[in-house]
């Protein structure tokens, strides 16, 4: 664990160099833990994959305590003498897919590319829970994992101009749902009609780092009648 002054007012706190659930779970205890004790004095906490940006008011405390209770949430993880894991589980969000070639243009390359049928690549989708390591890129767009190494596939070599909103997608061994039509270098394999960013809700989004997600497919008519579209003309 390393902790770095990233600015005057801010801290990085760095858990390791590999993606874990070990790495996320100790992530969402320190989050938590600062919340509670510190929370008063936190402007934000930016959660990534391995690393924690905290954000504190410099007129109500500085580095140098912001930097104690960091070192005081770790102790604590020490003085449990077991993992955190399932100590913050939480929630599991189902989220709605439509899969097909007309939804998802790269579905058939990614079957084609695996040697399995368009449906075997649905089915491996759709059969695991996939943890939110983290939220970035664009508001919404949660960084889900890991995916299947049998569909795991590298981003495209060039992004396309227009991802629709909605679109699921995969890159490396990570997956997401563009939560606004934007450029992307992702593997486009269907549709969600979920908004996944919403500033007029109430629940501004459906999913938080730490969450769990898992995609149920559904058919076409289902997919529009929960608001979801197609896209007009051919994605570029």
């Amino acid at each position: 664990m390393q902790i770095l002054v990233a600015s005057e007012n801010s801290l990085i706190v760095y858990f390791g160099e590999n993606v874990s659930q070990t790495i996320s779970d100790e992530i969402l205890h320190v989050s938590t833990f600062l919340t509670a004790h510190v929370g008063h004095t936190l402007i934000d906490l930016v959660p990534s994959y391995a690393s924690i940006l905290v954000i504190f008011n410099p007129l109500k405390t500085d580095h140098l305590h912001v930097r104690k209770i960091i070192k005081e949430a770790f102790q604590e993880i020490h003085n449990r003498n077991q993992d955190v894991a399932n100590v913050y589980d939480g929630k599991t969000v189902e989220l709605p897919v439509y899969y097909g070639e007309d939804a998802g243009p790269d579905l058939k390359l990614l079957a084609d590319n695996a040697g399995i049928s368009t449906q075997q690549v649905i089915d491996i989708h759709t059969s695991q829970d996939y943890r939110v390591y983290a939220i970035g890129f664009a508001p919404g767009f949660a960084y889900l994992g890991e995916v299947d190494e049998r569909i795991a596939a590298p981003r495209l070599p060039t992004p396309r101009k227009k991802v629709p909103k909605g679109a699921v997608a995969i890159a490396d061994r990570q997956t997401a749902v563009y939560p606004s039509q934007s450029p992307g270098g992702w593997n486009l394999i269907g549709l969600c009609p979920t908004d996944m960013f919403n500033p007029e809700s109430q629940s501004i989004m459906p999913v938080s780092v730490g969450d769990k997600v898992r995609f149920v497919p559904i058919e076409q008519k289902q997919f529009l009648e929960l608001g979801g579209q197609l896209p007009q003309g051919e994605v570029i």
